[in-house]
């Protein structure tokens, strides 16, 4: 840009001012245009390739929107919940399907050239070459060598949308494959029909699995932007080719509904009603930007940077909405399924969005805090989607899935998530509802009677004994009822979650029940064997067990061992170290176990499956499972935050900040649990006993980052912004000597939620030493 002067006199005071008015507009605009360009290019810092040698049905996503209901991307693995969906190592697609969700898949495609027809329905598949593929959120691109066709992938919160450029001179088709294995779940009764000359309708239903036992139908609308030639049947596969004659790209978009073919027609005309794929692209790329720039960062390498929009992209993914744009949703809570419909507003919008879930275990040290810090929209949604279970149903669930319970994992894992969006004024109304409906997963015939995937008694949780006994002995003398029947680890669990739920009836008034489940806060010690110095596994009849070994894994510990489970106590981790002995020597001995632990890189291995392996599960520290996430904020717990800073900077080196498809999280990425501890832990924040105390506090960590700026929701929170500013910070600097809020002092480690939510600028002054 030029500003022509001529023959002014520049001495003029008046000219002065214009000229320097119209310079600092110029400066402005041009910074406002450098801040968008860095917001646009978030998108680009994430690596969606970390660790898909390890994928799993609902790990990957490219053509997604945030908890998108389509989550549209190749499969190159599609037997088994496990190992399946996008798998970097293996070179063959074999479909484009919609949905990749906990224990739910659904509507295969796969653009095809037909050279055999009867040969084509049943040996389709393509290989193609990462070489020519092009990943980030919100679009996915790549070559079917076979054929050589180039597809294109983006899509819609609930709209699938493909661009297929074919080989000119070709017989084209769309291969629609319904009748197959996806996944968790076999694909049955596909039924497809042309309802118009570019226009088809189907559906087919998703079998029972053994987590969702209950059978799923899914319901679609596909629309084309060149007529159909041909809809053909193959009678052996019951595959569906849809034939066309166009020689420009072909389009197409797929809706989706799991309540009525209806439903999906006005996904797709509310959500895409028009035919431009560049625009959608950019919008959802658009919506990742906005998501993932509500938290920019300042300093650290380039890795460093994509590393952590990497994480903070997998912590919004993976839980997905089930409900259509008018608030249909699949009731499956029932013994009869049913359409439910969700509360409307004022503008016949639904209040909130219905989702499907892998369980909330690990989740108060996860999305917990990042969600309610960050994204407190999201935890509000969730937090009024499991009320609706319970209204429906009779139960708040741990982890849904089709509209239904799957009773995944143990406890009552969501008590936590929803008391500490209560604690943090995120929901507000019908507080005394969410609390009946917690109550009821507490006592008898709720939730934390049931083992994992206990589908139809309440006996595999142990919870009569946790009551008359104070603990869940192992092994459980009524034998096997469900998975994860780990007395101790139960124990623990439940203690701690019934903390959560006293604090609520503390601030509810409910004084009773806040006496009466505090005291049950206490029974993890019932499990801690002073003798040994470990939480043991107990029998019924009161006795340790004789062969106790605190590296066995899985020997009355849920998915850890006992080194790793000691440390389960967020709520009282004063109280552990009293059994331990005094804080000195529990700090010790949680040394020691991070000691050894590095020397194994803080994993069990490179993968869920390895913690199974005996050079791996019997390390004491695992930050490839949930279990001991939490371990080094321990530390800072019993006054030590110098180790904290220590040994968290060790973690994140060692176990999050790599850049590979071979690793990244090591272990079991349950929907953005583990992304969302890695983000936690590079801000240099955390929450031992998830935010559920009256004006939660936040420990602090050691921030690898020199600015953090995090934009509040202004719909939430009173502040605009809380920003994190860390002085001297290095690889080395990683010890925090100072600490001041708004330039005064603080003399702990630790913040509370108003300090934070009233915005503000926290700043640590790093060292060496």
């Amino acid at each position: 840009m030029k500003i022509k002067i001529g023959r002014i006199n520049m001495n003029n005071p008046v000219l002065i001012c214009y000229t320097t008015l119209l310079f600092l507009f110029f400066v402005s605009c041009q910074e406002k245009k450098q801040d968008e360009a860095q917001k646009e290019q978030l998108v680009d810092k994430v690596y969606p390739l970390l660790d898909t040698d390890n994928s799993r049905w609902f790990y990957f996503s490219s053509a997604s929107r945030p908890f998108g209901m389509v989550n549209l991307s190749p499969d190159t693995e599609i037997d088994g919940a496990w190992g399946s969906g996008y798998r970097y190592k293996t070179d063959t697609i074999k479909g484009f399907s919609h949905i990749h969700a906990w224990q739910m898949a659904g509507i295969s495609v796969m653009p095809v050239v037909v050279d055999n027809e009867s040969e084509i329905h049943s040996n389709f598949y393509s290989k193609f070459n990462h070489q020519t593929e092009v990943i980030k959120p919100g679009y996915h691109r790549l070559n079917l060598e076979r054929y050589d066709i180039q597809t294109e992938l983006t899509s819609t919160k609930r709209v699938g949308f493909h661009k297929y450029t074919f080989p000119k001179n070709k017989d084209k088709a769309i291969l629609v494959n319904l009748n197959t294995v996806l996944g968790p779940c076999e694909n049955t009764d596909g039924v497809l029909k042309k309802t118009s000359n570019s226009e088809l309708v189907g559906q087919l239903i998703a079998t029972p699995t053994h987590r969702r036992p209950k059978p799923l139908t899914i319901y679609f609308k596909i629309q084309l932007n060149t007529e159909i030639d041909e809809l053909k049947k193959d009678a052996e596969t019951g595959n569906y080719l849809i034939k066309v004659q166009s020689e420009a790209p072909v389009l197409m978009k797929v809706a989706i509904s799991y309540t009525s073919v209806e439903n999906a027609t006005l996904n797709l005309e509310t959500e895409l009603p028009d035919w431009d794929f560049k625009k959608v692209v950019e919008s959802a790329q658009d919506e990742w930007n906005s998501m993932l720039g509500r938290i920019q960062i300042e300093g650290g390498s380039e890795q460093d940077q994509n590393r952590f929009y990497t994480d903070l992209w997998h912590a919004l993914q993976g839980r997905r909405i089930i409900s259509d744009v008018n608030g249909a949703y699949p009731d499956n809570t029932q013994a009869e399924f049913k359409i439910g419909q969700l509360p409307l507003d004022e503008n016949g919008k639904p209040k909130f969005n219905h989702y499907n879930s892998d369980s909330f275990w690990g989740a108060q040290w996860t999305i917990n805090t990042l969600w309610g810090l960050v994204y407190p929209e999201i935890m509000d949604e969730f937090s009024q989607s499991l009320l609706q279970y319970y209204k429906d149903g009779g139960l708040i669930p741990r982890g849904p899935s089709g509209g239904n319970y799957t009773y995944v994992m143990t406890g009552a894992s969501s008590t936590p998530f929803i008391v500490s969006a209560i604690q943090k004024g995120i929901v507000k109304n019908d507080l005394n509802t969410f609390y009946e409906a917690l109550k009821v997963n507490h006592m008898p015939n709720g939730i934390m009677a049931k083992a994992g995937y206990e589908h139809d008694t309440y006996i595999g949780g142990g919870l009569n004994y946790y009551i008359e006994k104070g603990y869940v002995p192992y092994p459980l003398p009524e034998g096997e009822y469900g998975i994860h029947l780990d007395g101790s680890s139960q124990t623990m669990e439940y203690a701690y979650q019934d903390y959560t739920l006293a604090q609520l009836a503390k601030k509810l008034g409910k004084n009773e029940d806040y006496a009466y489940f505090t005291k049950r806060s206490k029974n993890y010690a019932n499990v801690f064997d002073v003798e040994k110095g470990w939480m043991a596994p107990k029998t019924v009849d009161g006795k340790w067990h004789a062969d106790f070994d605190p590296y066995k894994y899985e020997n009355g510990f849920v998915e850890s061992n006992a080194a790793q489970s000691t440390w389960f106590v967020p709520h009282d981790i004063n109280g552990l170290a009293e059994l331990i002995g005094n804080k000195d020597i529990a700090v010790s001995k949680l040394n020691e176990q991070f000691e050894q632990a590095e020397k194994l890189g803080f994993t069990s291995g490179d993968s869920h499956a390895a913690e199974l392996h005996p050079e791996y599960s019997r390390i004491p520290v695992n930050y490839g499972n949930q279990p001991s996430i939490q371990t080094a904020f321990v530390f800072g717990k019993l006054g030590r935050s110098d180790l904290t800073q220590y040994w968290s900077r060790k973690v994140i080196s060692k176990v999050f900040s790599g850049l590979k498809t071979s690793c990244g999280y090591n272990g079991d990425e349950d929907q953005g649990l583990m992304g969302s501890l890695a983000v936690l832990m590079k801000m240099g924040l955390f929450q031992m006993n998830g935010g559920t105390e009256e004006n939660p506090s936040y420990q602090l960590g050691s921030p690898i980052f020199n600015k953090i700026t995090i934009t509040l929701n202004p719909e939430y929170y009173s502040g605009k912004t809380f920003e994190i500013q860390a002085e001297n910070n290095s690889s080395e600097h990683v010890y925090v000597k100072t600490v001041t809020l708004n330039d005064k002092a603080v003399n702990t480690f630790n913040i509370s939620h108003s300090d934070i939510i009233n915005g503000g600028v926290l700043k640590l002054k790093m060292d060496n030493k």
